[in-house]
């Protein structure tokens, strides 16, 4: 019997929990092992879960868990990088593997974690921290062991994705999308970390530090978040043939790894562009097997516990069968990834301005970017209001992030160019 102990009690410990104990047999049946949930640990022993738990079970005492010598597997699902650090920590030191779905821990303290863990010969299980019930860890551990990856995009974050969903259909604003999602539950009170890509560039620097076999972090990711995101330049994508995702995106170009989140507009018969609402998907092209798309639920009790559970399952076979920290080990190197610098990305580019209705602007506007080494793809002017502001839409061939930069700023001091000016990463074929 594998003993397992489960701190956090909250919104995916619960699914956790009850997968657990509605699935012991079945687990059993499946695995040849007896997956005992010996204790739960939590602050709030009080509130109904809708959950009857075994007499002893609950408990407010996170480190008698930690320290239960019967205890074999610790799962962490308090979330946060301060007081869950110390505690998986401080589970390893006490020979204990750990199971966490901790995305920001892993992508702040992943080093550290696995190094003690590697030190104490235990397991860290991680298949809950990316897209939920979508299984991509153990699609790029084992499924693609034998592929070079050579690129992932995801929709990683069910509360952005839900968001630019509403504003496409629906064509409401940004705010009044995000107060929805709130009343919804598909946001949180305080949603700055979906909004502004901080929880997919965690995610992202997971998939990549086991894609490469690196050690990446959040901060070697470029990211940007949706807030300005107006239904105008959705209404213009849809008419070039794309929509907006927020898509994390990594690529390995002559030995250097993109780590990058940012709002993207792909065409409209990429597969990946077909995911709406709360959905993930996670695309990933490998150089023997090609393409291949995961889709499913990205967050919520039962998907993100069901992930849970399947490494508990994967680390319980190896304390049984001997096999060691290798069934559930990251083949990551000690040494920091080689990171493509931002200024360095190399992909389309869609831009909208504000310029002012009279002869000679366009001319100028494209001057500049033919001398930043910008060429111009398609152009979209609407509308006629002479001596006014209008929208002048240009989308282009692959251009060099630095210099769109350096283009945008000279464009923005033109006398004829009213407001800032827009621009939206595309991946097309062209650049992908």
């Amino acid at each position: 019997m594998i003993h397992v102990g489960v701190v956090g009690f909250g919104t995916v410990g619960t699914g956790t929990v009850r997968i657990l104990l509605d699935s012991k047999e079945l687990l059993k049946e499946r695995v040849g092992i007896d997956i005992n949930l010996k204790r739960v640990a939590d602050v709030d022993v009080r509130r109904d879960r809708g959950i009857k738990l075994p007499k002893g079970v609950l408990t407010s005492d996170a480190d008698a868990l930690i320290s239960d010598p019967d205890i074999s597997i610790v799962v962490e699902l308090i979330g946060g990088t301060t007081v869950a650090r110390e505690l998986v920590l401080r589970a390893i030191r006490n020979g204990k593997h750990v199971v966490t779905a901790n995305k920001a821990l892993l992508a702040t303290h992943g080093a550290e974690i696995f190094g003690a863990a590697e030190k104490a010969n235990v397991g860290v299980g991680f298949e809950a921290s990316v897209a939920g019930g979508i299984p991509i860890i153990k699609v790029i551990r084992e499924g693609l062991v034998a592929n070079r990856i050579k690129a992932i995009y995801g929709i990683i974050n069910g509360t952005t994705n839900y968001i630019l969903t509403k504003m496409t259909e629906e064509r409401r604003e940004f705010d009044e999308v995000l107060a929805e999602a709130q009343r919804l539950g598909y946001a949180e009170a305080n949603p700055a970390y979906d909004i502004d890509g901080t929880d997919s560039a965690h995610k992202l620097a997971i998939l990549a530090s086991l894609s490469y076999g690196a050690r990446f972090s959040i901060g070697d990711v470029y990211r940007e978040g949706i807030s300005w995101i107006s239904p105008m330049d959705i209404e213009f994508a849809r008419e070039l043939g794309y929509k907006l995702k927020l898509l994390a995106i990594t690529k390995e170009i002559d030995g250097k790894v993109e780590l990058r989140v940012h709002p993207t507009m792909i065409p409209e018969g990429n597969l990946i562009s077909k995911v709406d609402g709360v959905f993930n998907a996670v695309y990933v092209e490998g150089d023997a097997v090609g393409a291949t798309l995961y889709y499913g639920r990205g967050a919520g009790d039962m998907p993100t516990g069901s992930a849970v559970v399947s490494d508990i399952v994967d680390i319980a076979k190896g304390i049984v069968l001997g096999a060691g920290k290798g069934l559930f080990m990251p083949a990551v190197s000690r040494k920091a990834g080689s990171r493509m610098k931002m200024d360095d990305v190399l992909t389309m580019y869609y831009f909208r301005f504000s310029a002012i209705d009279k002869p000679g602007v366009l001319s100028k506007i494209s001057g500049i970017l033919g001398k930043h080494n910008i060429s111009i793809a398609s152009v979209i002017q609407k509308g006629r209001r002479i001596g006014r502001a209008v929208p002048l839409v240009v989308l282009t061939h692959q251009a060099r992030e630095r210099d769109v930069v350096t283009a945008v700023k000279e464009i923005n001091r033109l006398s004829n160019v009213a407001g800032k000016t827009v621009f939206i990463r595309v991946e097309d074929r062209e650049s992908a």
